[in-house]
């Protein structure tokens, strides 16, 4: 229904938006009727009931649309959760994550699967993997890197060891609040964080807090926990969620030293999404120990046109000064030229180890991921 060209009065604009709004309404009633009718064909064929390169083939066909004056990116939000609604009528989602309720791996899960997903709280890395083995949950999200601060090493070794595989990423900007009960900040005497957020926030520590003692946690949520102890003395880094989770005030906002903070979380999964428009791969591979066995990896990479956006090195673990490398590249397993990139390196390294190929976070993909060449998404 559109709005009235001359409106003669607000009564007569409010009866405009109420009828589209029971115009939405009747909309979303449909949708979830067809849902269901989807939910009820995959569980007679058994196919699986939720796929995240359909979801993403919506989120691509929403961004050609065009919905001016309406905000466009508070429109993937209102899509996230009607698909989150819609698909729980099919079944419910159950996702591992790590950290307690309120912490940043808790909001990314939020942000990927919608809030009628089921969230499930874990305490370890090693925890998720193992609940999504265990068929406990369908999907796992864990922290892998910080803008700042690097590589999450222990969700690398993890997925050295396991079997299942990555399915997506999300990338949540991280914006540290100093959270306390105090009457204001010269009366903090001890602050709780984990030692990332610690790491993060420490030119406001040393200019607002000096001297005064730091100590590490878990998580962030357990840092605003512990503060609560001695409320009225202690203080706890963590993000706006566990502010509103905790019912604790804020004393400082975006207290981090760089404002640009961001963290990359993995969804894991078994099985690997389809082919969507903008995908990536990561694998591990070991080299032969011999001078220029990476400088040769990286020329076999180029050779093939593929673009490498990322090359991180970890102990092997099997002898001392050992080592294996994990990398990302633009393009899905799929696409020609990765099929025989992988081919290649199997044939030239002594162990290869696909980690996934799953879609581009959006945050990425506006940056100008994909457009670099050897991105032609080729499908053959």
């Amino acid at each position: 229904m559109a709005p009235p060209e001359k409106p003669h009065d607000i009564s007569e604009l409010r009866q405009g938006i109420d009828a589209i709004d029971l115009q939405i309404v009747s909309l979303l009633r449909d949708r979830a009727k067809i849902a269901r009718q989807v939910g009820v064909y995959k569980k007679e064929r058994g196919l699986p009931f939720h796929v995240i390169s359909r979801e993403q083939e919506i989120f691509d066909r929403l961004e050609r649309v065009e919905i001016a004056p309406f905000p466009r990116a508070v429109l993937k939000h209102i899509f996230r959760e009607i698909l989150s609604a819609c698909l729980s009528l099919e079944e419910p989602l159950v996702v591992a994550y790590l950290g307690p309720p309120a912490s940043y791996t808790h909001q990314a899960s939020l942000k990927y699967f919608g809030s009628s997903s089921r969230h499930l709280s874990m305490s370890t890395v090693r925890e998720v993997f193992r609940c999504v083995e265990r068929k406990e949950a369908a999907y796992g999200v864990v922290p892998i890197e910080n803008s700042t601060e690097g590589m999450v090493n222990y969700t690398l070794d993890t997925l050295v060891e396991t079997d299942l595989k990555i399915n997506g990423e999300v990338i949540l900007p991280i914006h540290h609040c100093l959270l306390s009960r105090a009457s204001g900040i010269d009366q903090i005497r001890t602050v709780f964080a984990h030692p990332q957020s610690l790491a993060q926030c420490r030119g406001f520590l040393s200019h607002y807090l000096p001297n005064i003692p730091t100590v590490e946690t878990t998580s962030n949520t357990r840092a605003v926990e512990l503060s609560l102890q001695d409320e009225l003395q202690s203080a706890a880094i963590a993000g706006e969620m566990a502010s509103e989770v905790y019912n604790v005030p804020i004393l400082r906002r975006h207290i981090e030293d760089h404002q640009d903070n961001q963290t990359r979380f993995l969804v894991i999964g078994e099985g690997t999404p389809d082919p969507t428009a903008h995908d990536q791969t990561s694998l591990m591979v070991s080299v032969i120990d011999r001078v220029g066995a990476l400088s040769s990896i990286l020329e076999l990479i180029a050779a093939h046109n593929v673009n490498l956006t990322r090359l991180e090195s970890r102990p092997s673990k099997k002898k001392a000064w050992d080592y294996i490398f994990f990398m990302d590249l633009e393009g899905h397993q799929k696409d020609s030229h990765i099929q025989n990139l992988l081919e290649k390196l199997q044939d030239t390294c002594p162990y290869v180890k696909i980690l996934g190929s799953y879609p581009v976070s959006e945050e990425k993909r506006k940056s100008g991921y994909g457009q670099a060449a050897g991105t032609s998404g080729d499908r053959s």
